[in-house]
């Protein structure tokens, strides 16, 4: 039974990471930043620069884009706050007298939910910014982000 809870924690903690990085976190670290504000639209000033950047862009492509990670960015911001919640409830349910492991489950499931609801409309940003870029644009982003993933995705 020990190995079920430590993967419910371990699920939700990934959940709960999706869904507070799957955009803002991930690029923050690749910006070099730790924990600026979703909203702060100096970071995201920072983050469009780059990209542009990246891809050279166009003014209309840059246009563009702009309005998309600002729509995305306003609805991902909620979620944020719903992992706080969850992960209080979490801890709350870890420290109570009794294991409540119907409501440890549920609590589980909710973060794994607002992981899906954070990714799918990081995905969706992902395809409306790939709409605007053209093939070879498309093409140096992933070689980039392929190259931000090897120099990030291990902590060994």
């Amino acid at each position: 039974m020990s190995i079920f809870n430590r993967q419910t924690v371990a699920a939700f903690l990934l959940g709960s990471t999706l869904v507070v990085g799957v955009g803002a976190v991930a690029v923050e670290r690749h910006m070099g930043g730790t924990h600026a504000a979703i909203d702060s639209s100096a970071h995201m000033d920072r983050m469009l620069k780059h990209l542009y950047v990246e891809v050279d862009a166009t003014d209309a492509q840059k246009a563009k884009i702009e309005p998309l990670v600002k729509a995305a960015l306003a609805d991902i911001k909620p979620l944020h706050q719903q992992v706080h919640q969850l992960h209080a409830q979490l801890i709350e349910q870890m420290s109570a007298a009794t294991i409540d492991r119907t409501a440890l489950e549920t609590t589980r499931a909710n973060g794994l939910a607002l992981a899906d609801q954070a990714s799918k409309r990081i995905v969706q940003l992902l395809a409306d910014v790939g709409d605007t870029l053209t093939p070879a644009q498309r093409q140096k982003l992933a070689e980039h982000l392929s190259q931000m993933h090897g120099r990030h995705g291990h902590h060994g």
